[in-house]
């Protein structure tokens, strides 16, 4: 007998309501509204029911942290930019440092300095962390606390913004997993079931600790940055294994490497000069990555492989190919993923599909970039973002946020490259790349856009068909509850919690 049914349930695309049985967080039998049973019932009153979402690029401790930090998102100049922090400033106390985020700098008309803010904070120290984490602001008071050079600008870029971002996150253990408990929670309440984290760190620690004293709200896939490789290969981690003792909650994630930076700093790596000079930064050249493309297959880590302008996903994609890496040989059948694959070269969509590489994209950050691209990136505008061409392509999409860049939502990202528009008036950005919403669904659940028979139960209740809703109600759709393995992570008052 099912552990539980769930009564008049409609799927995506289906108004014919059916019942979903399951047992032991498992779909036992999908079988016609109201089939007699002995089992407990939940009776779903017609309400949509989609196999449960995933982000699948995320920065999860950083999300957490943002939601305490104020944000810059508003400021259109570096003159806005020091307005809200001297509003800031009046108001936080000495002792603690001032973290702002979400500036862009990218499309300001004039450029963030250190004497400009140095004035602002009045030696209060103060650091800025860019919307897309590649790129801290600073004043000369948090250069010395945290014993870093910057110059006139006072930005740090890349490695070093990294580090401070990391530096300026060190709280005490139970403070950043409250926070971090909150975020998955909000997640939870977004369909979410699970995300792929990869905070810049040695990811596995973190999350065991967090799971054993309570965290249940989503499955984890954790990380490894390649700096972490060799501890990896040592502790014979391979992606895809569960982490014991976890719930069944934590698994080993992918390699993560990134060869490029990134749009708003003006460091991915570019075919053609930016405006303001310059083609941006290569970091890891395509002899080195071929090579640790070899070492992660020998090891069973997937390779996950950062590269967001046209040169560097060249790059990327004839590693992949030297490395004769195909989908047999990793986990999920694919030979790795490419992360961001905002901008790529005619030549290299139909690579993808070719040589296995899943494309993970972020489409919320086609309209939030949508001016930048514009601005540094015209003449290739219509290969940023071209969900379309890599459908049509063959290629494999994976949608995510790299939350705390845009928000942990896969209705936004699944609005975003739906309609390529928002519901602020705007027009249509490039309409030419909009995917159907059930290809957007399949990129937002890891291939799936209907329940199956023999799947863990891991779902969303949405109020409302996601194929049928206007697009103002898709970005925004209600979710009702979410599952994982059956037992409610949101919405328990549905299911009597």
């Amino acid at each position: 007998m099912p552990d539980l049914v769930l009564r008049s349930v409609t799927q995506p695309g289906n108004s014919t309501p059916c019942d979903v049985h399951i047992s032991d967080g498992v779909i036992t039998q999908i079988a016609p509204a109201h089939t007699k049973t002995d089992a407990p019932t939940i009776d779903l009153e017609g309400r949509t029911v989609i196999p449960g979402l995933w982000d699948e690029h995320v920065h999860m401790t950083q999300w957490a942290l943002a939601g305490a930090r104020f944000d810059l998102s508003a400021a259109s100049s570096a003159h806005e930019a020091l307005g809200l922090v001297r509003a800031q400033i009046t108001t936080a106390a000495q002792s603690t440092p001032l973290i702002g985020v979400r500036f862009r700098d990218a499309t300001w008309a004039d450029w963030p300095t250190l004497r400009g803010l140095d004035e602002a904070t009045e030696g209060h120290p103060t650091a800025l962390i860019s919307h897309d984490l590649h790129c801290v602001w600073l004043n000369s008071a948090a250069a010395v606390r945290f014993d870093v050079y910057v110059d006139e600008s006072g930005l740090l870029r890349e490695q070093a913004a990294f580090d401070l971002t990391l530096a300026l996150g060190q709280l005490p253990d139970a403070e950043v997993d409250v926070l971090t408990a909150q975020a998955g929670s909000r997640a939870a309440a977004r369909g979410v079931v699970g995300v792929v984290d990869f905070e810049m760190t040695w990811n596995r620690d973190p999350w065991q600790r967090r799971i054993s004293s309570g965290f249940d709200a989503l499955r984890i896939d954790a990380g490894v940055y390649v700096a972490d490789l060799d501890r990896a290969v040592d502790e014979r981690m391979h992606t895809g294994d569960l982490i014991a003792d976890t719930r069944g909650l934590l698994s080993v994630g992918p390699l993560k490497l990134l060869i490029d930076g990134s749009l708003n700093t003006r460091t991915a790596f570019c075919v053609n000069e930016y405006p303001v000079g310059g083609h941006g930064v290569l970091v890891v050249g395509e002899d080195e990555l071929t090579e640790i493309l070899l070492k992660a297959r020998e090891a069973g880590l997937l390779p996950a492989v950062h590269a967001i302008g046209d040169a560097a996903n060249t790059v990327a994609l004839n590693a992949f190919e030297r490395a004769g890496t195909i989908g047999r040989d990793n986990p999920g059948g694919t030979a790795g993923r490419i992360e961001h694959a905002q901008f790529l070269q005619a030549q290299d969509f139909v690579r993808f599909a070719r040589l296995g590489v899943t494309a993970s994209v972020q489409p919320e950050q086609a309209l939030d970039d949508r001016d930048t691209i514009e601005s540094n990136w015209a003449a290739g505008a219509d290969r940023v973002f071209a969900l379309r061409s890599l459908l049509d392509a063959g290629a494999t999409l994976a949608f995510g946020s790299d939350a705390p860049v845009a928000p942990l939502d896969p209705f936004t990202a699944m609005s975003a490259a739906s309609s390529r528009a928002r519901s602020d008036g705007r027009e249509v950005w490039r309409p030419d790349q909009v995917i159907t919403r059930s290809q957007a669904l399949a990129a937002s659940a890891r291939g799936r856009t209907h329940l199956r028979v023999g799947d863990i139960a891991d779902l969303a209740v949405l109020d409302g068909d996601p194929l049928q809703v206007s697009d103002a109600v898709f970005e925004r759709m209600p979710v009702a509850a979410t599952l994982l393995a059956g037992r409610p992570t949101f919405g328990a008052a549905l299911f009597g919690g």
